[in-house]
């Protein structure tokens, strides 16, 4: 249960953070987030496959959100 909550909250933070704008924090917490859930993948916490599409899905919102920023 430690590493699915975990990545939950980095996974949270990560969406708060591009919300408020705040890019470069943001970007730590992504790092953060994707090792969290590829730790709670390799412990069998979640599927590899959640996790595997967890995280393109977080680097798009990421992109997007520095896109808008940039324009």
């Amino acid at each position: 249960m430690y590493y699915r909550s975990r990545a939950r909250t980095f996974v949270k933070k990560v969406r708060k953070l591009l919300a408020e704008g705040k890019i470069e924090e943001a970007k730590e917490a992504l790092r953060l987030a994707i090792s969290a859930l590829d730790k709670a993948a390799d412990t069998g916490v979640i599927h590899k496959n959640n996790a595997a599409w967890r995280k393109p899905l977080l680097m798009r919102l990421f992109n997007s959100y520095v896109a808008k920023a940039a324009a």
